[in-house]
């Protein structure tokens, strides 16, 4: 799942300054998920906008909506007969959304509501943590399905710095040191040898090093 968080209002209010027309775009995606661009989360910053503007003295239009994704054009495409009546639009999505709205409709000025962070999960109510960083070529089974490309601070394939203490990353005390879970699962199962393995270098052409990348399913595409 892709984790994001909202700008804080006064970037966004600086964003739409000069603009009195607004529709802000919420999307059921990941971010409905995580507490940040859900239908709740649209309406919240549409009445904190309102509120705003009003103790400036400053009158402002918002309308909301909500699409089910912001990454698929075939959703983007709900928004046509509309999108043009206002003087700008908020995008409550990932960095992905912003973007294909743009594509989509060159003529508007659309606006990002949300700092996109990390692809994780739920690791506690409310609480969520980064664990892939999309690399492109998935090599976790080395590591008991831990990912040290994500999870170390410092992207070791090969074992723990000399920094990590008493199962902590030396980044941060409340940070778990990877490498050390990893040695331990290993430790449980009793196949500390295959820390022994030479594996070959990762291959990172498929990360995002490249440049932008394009994933291709032959028999879906047109």
């Amino acid at each position: 799942m892709i984790v994001a968080d909202r700008k804080s209002l006064e970037e966004i209010l600086t964003m739409v300054k000069e603009h009195k027309k607004i529709l802000i775009v919420g999307c059921k995606g990941c971010v409905t998920v995580c507490n940040v661009g859900g239908l709740k989360e649209v309406e919240i910053l549409a009445s904190s906008i309102g509120i705003a503007r009003k103790k400036e003295s400053q009158t402002i239009e918002i309308d909301q909506t909500i699409i089910e994704r912001q990454c698929d054009n075939e959703y983007v495409e709900q928004l046509k007969e509309t999108v043009n009546n206002y003087d700008a639009v908020i995008s409550m999505a990932c960095g992905v959304g912003p973007q294909f709205l743009s594509e989509a409709y060159p003529e508007q000025k659309f606006f990002p509501a949300v700092n996109t962070t990390f692809y994780g999960g739920a690791v506690a109510h409310g609480i969520w943590e980064e664990r892939c960083a999309g690399c492109g070529t998935c090599i976790i089974h080395n590591y008991d399905g831990l990912c040290p490309i994500a999870r170390c601070a410092k992207s070791l394939l090969h074992g723990p710095c000399g920094g990590s203490s008493q199962g902590a990353c030396e980044v941060s005390k409340e940070t778990v040191c990877i490498w050390d879970a990893i040695v331990a699962k290993k430790m449980e199962q009793g196949r500390l040898e295959d820390l022994l393995i030479i594996k070959e270098p990762k291959d990172w052409r498929s990360a995002r090093d490249g440049g932008p990348r394009r994933s291709i399913r032959e028999e879906l595409a047109e």
